[in-house]
């Protein structure tokens, strides 16, 4: 869907209560979907990953999206960088989405959990082989020297896996989900009255809904 065509339903409807799914995830998948679809992003997987660890500070990084499911929402990295190493120790984030040509951002709240090995394992069997010799190169956010420095441990793991038909996955890379406590939908509109709701999970599971003012 173009742009412009999304641009006229929004002006011909405002975002109402009951046009939304009443599942956050759905609701999500919808949007999502159609960021793909509109072929106007350049990456719609693209999220602002923002985490904090009390004796150190908020810090916030660009991820991508490698799976999502009404459990969570899946990305990979190394366990040994600054961002998994604060999740590990302080597991609350937030995921946002801003796709901004379509006027529509995303925000989810939620608490991260490494993923199994097995899980692991299948997701960097799929990765391209110079992103797998890369995950073995690159001590994600340790100091390096120069750029050659680090062209030359990538080029060491190429020799040293050349003959070998499949790469191993690092044992210190892997994946977290983030599992969801809230959303927000935040839908442009004219004179700056933008709609936004909010989804909370409640205590029985079951998500509670509601409009905020711009």
């Amino acid at each position: 869907m173009s742009i412009d065509k999304i641009r006229r339903e929004y002006d011909r409807n405002a975002l109402h209560q009951d046009h939304l799914h009443p599942e956050p995830h759905e609701q999500f998948k919808l949007w999502f979907d159609a960021a793909v679809n509109s072929k106007e992003l350049i990456d719609p997987t693209a999220m602002l990953l923002a985490t904090y660890h009390p004796q150190h500070f908020l810090s916030q990084r660009i991820v991508l999206l490698k799976g999502s499911s009404p459990e969570g929402y899946v990305f990979y990295t190394n366990y040994n960088s600054n961002k998994a190493q604060t999740l590990l120790s302080t597991p609350q984030c937030n995921l946002h989405f801003a796709w901004l040509p379509l006027e529509r951002q995303v925000s989810i709240s939620g608490v991260a959990e490494k993923l199994s090995d097995a899980d692991n394992d299948t997701y960097f069997a799929s990765r391209p082989r110079n992103s797998q010799l890369a995950a073995w190169a690159s001590e994600q956010s340790k100091p390096i020297a120069d750029r050659h420095a680090l062209d030359t441990q990538f080029h060491a793991l190429e020799e040293r896996f050349k003959d070998e038909p499949s790469i191993p996955r690092p044992p210190h890379w892997g994946g977290f989900i983030v599992k969801p406590t809230q959303y927000e939908f935040w839908q442009g509109a004219k004179a700056r009255l933008h709609d936004r709701f909010v989804y909370t999970r409640l205590a029985d599971n079951t998500w509670q809904q509601q409009r905020l003012q711009p």
